[in-house]
């Protein structure tokens, strides 16, 4: 069925991982829009100082202290939005963890903890929205990455996360869609992102770790769930590289993986490893690095993704393009054929 979703300055948007990266840039982008934002994360410190920068710019948010790793959490958070604001209209599943490592030296414990945050934290906030979104309608966008299609050396734990909040994402909007029920689920898979992730990972290198290139801003993905959150969409890849490495693996999987050496490289900076905390069992403290939080402009991060912009606003360009690409491709038989 068809679903109806609200303009933005008619919604209330709750936002998981809302701290930090792309959930700040996304929280901040929506309240700009006049949309009321339920932010949620670990760190209540952050949370207070967020709502405090977004009330003063004239928004409207609200802070929840929870941990997406405990279901109950996210009952508290749908009834407070409920308690303030009567409802809710997007429920967004942004937050995330990672671990750099090969997979035989991470324990096993650290592998569980990340999927109790990465995948049931997905399914908790999941299982909590479509109750409610079911109700009145609206909109559940869930976070994936570009390794929800392919996975990469060294971040192993998080590529298998990933593979499992598509595979349930995917199963639960056909279950939706067949029941009639009047909720648009979009899966957002973006492509690296300048954030404090690194910093905030847990780290069993011998050198710090770091994201292969290219970058992107954490803007780049706030607006890309700022549109599903209006046009109801299957999935968003943020970033021709995104895109790219999702085609590959699917058409040239051998291929990509001979690619397992670049990534390798490009995920181990020339800095040696150094004790620090980070975010797997414990609240992140937002990091200097983190351009969702502070604007901070990192040299070589791209500020737009043009793939998703002509896969979501920029539909005139894309017919030019496909255009274009037909005339390509027809000169190009045309000149075949005299050749021969």
């Amino acid at each position: 069925m068809y679903v109806r979703l609200k303009k933005l300055h008619d919604q209330v948007m709750v936002i998981t991982g809302a701290s930090s990266g792309i959930g700040l840039a996304t929280a901040r982008m929506a309240a700009r829009e006049g949309a009321k934002v339920v932010l949620a994360c670990r760190n209540q410190q952050a949370l207070d100082e967020i709502v405090a920068s977004i009330r003063a710019e004239g928004g409207d948010a609200l802070a929840v202290q929870a941990d997406v790793g405990v279901e109950a959490d996210h009952d508290r958070i749908l009834n407070t939005a409920i308690e303030h604001y009567g409802r809710v209209d997007t429920w967004v599943n942004n937050a995330g963890v990672s671990i750099f490592g090969r997979l035989e030296e991470v324990p096993m414990d650290d592998q569980r903890k990340l999927f109790e945050t990465n995948y049931w934290g997905v399914v908790y906030g999941s299982t909590t929205a479509v109750a409610h979104l079911k109700k009145q309608g609206g909109a559940l966008i869930n976070i994936g990455s570009e390794v929800s299609d392919r996975a990469i050396p060294l971040q192993g734990a998080y590529s298998a996360s990933k593979h499992a909040v598509k595979g349930y994402t995917d199963a639960l909007r056909m279950e939706l869609e067949t029941e009639g029920a009047p909720v648009s689920v979009t899966l957002i898979k973006p492509a690296s992102i300048a954030t404090g992730y690194s910093e905030h990972a847990r780290n069993y290198m011998d050198v710090e770790p770091r994201l292969p290139p290219p970058l992107y801003a954490a803007e780049t993905v706030a607006r890309a769930i700022l549109y599903a959150a209006q046009h109801p969409r299957r999935d968003i890849y943020v970033g021709s590289a995104s895109k790219a490495m999702s085609s590959m693996g699917q058409r040239m999987p051998s291929l990509s993986d001979r690619m397992a050496g670049w990534l390798i490289r490009h995920q181990r900076s020339d800095k040696a490893a150094t004790e620090r905390p980070d975010a797997l069992y414990d609240a992140g403290t937002p990091s200097q690095g983190d351009t969702g939080r502070e604007g901070v402009d990192v040299p070589h991060v791209r500020k737009r993704s043009v793939y998703a912009h002509l896969s979501t606003g920029g539909r005139g360009l894309v017919w030019a393009g496909a255009a274009a690409l037909l005339c390509g491709t027809v000169i190009g038989a045309a000149r075949g054929r005299r050749w021969h």
